[in-house]
């Protein structure tokens, strides 16, 4: 497939999951740009219900480590940014989550085009309690993903799609 000349399209269709990475640090202002992109996402009545935990320190990160089977993709990361739904601040809670869906592909583009890699961890909420408890917030929050950044250690990853054809259902 040719890559249209646009530079969503081109971040869309090249963006790839990175759980390898290299052992250097992220800057604080790009993980912010990333995360003030994924704020933009579209949410219902605008109530932007996400949350963010950024995790720097290697101690925090190994013990958040191990509450997943993904413990070496965790430890290896830069930077872990926990998401969170607020439900104190949500109105309606599959819309909403649907939001934070939206927030976490703002992110994961917005990484990918700040020359990142990153990888969205959802099976650590099966541990969603314990991460909530360890990092001392509110129970108001409900973990939706923890995604681990860094500078990818290679950019070889490959993907595949399902032929379009194969997804539309219904064309009237």
């Amino acid at each position: 497939m040719q890559i249209p000349d646009s530079p969503v399209l081109k971040a869309i269709y090249e963006r790839r999951s990175v759980r390898h990475f290299l052992d250097a640090p992220v800057p604080r202002d790009l993980i912010m740009t990333a995360l003030e992109a994924a704020s933009w996402a579209p949410s219902g009545l605008n109530n932007q219900p996400w949350r963010f935990a950024i995790i720097r320190d290697k101690a925090s990160q190994a013990a958040l480590a191990a509450l997943s089977r993904y413990s070496k993709i965790l430890e290896s990361a830069s930077v872990l940014i926990a998401v969170f739904l607020d439900k104190d601040n949500s109105y309606d809670y599959l819309k909403d989550c649907q939001a934070v869906g939206a927030c976490l592909q703002n992110l994961l583009l917005a990484l990918h085009a700040l020359d990142l890699g990153a990888v969205w961890i959802g099976e650590i909420l099966k541990n969603q309690e314990r991460v909530i408890q360890f990092l001392k917030l509110p129970e108001r929050l409900e973990l939706m993903a923890v995604v681990a950044v860094g500078h990818p250690a290679h950019r070889t990853q490959k993907s595949h799609r399902r032929p379009i054809e194969e997804l539309i259902l219904l064309e009237k």
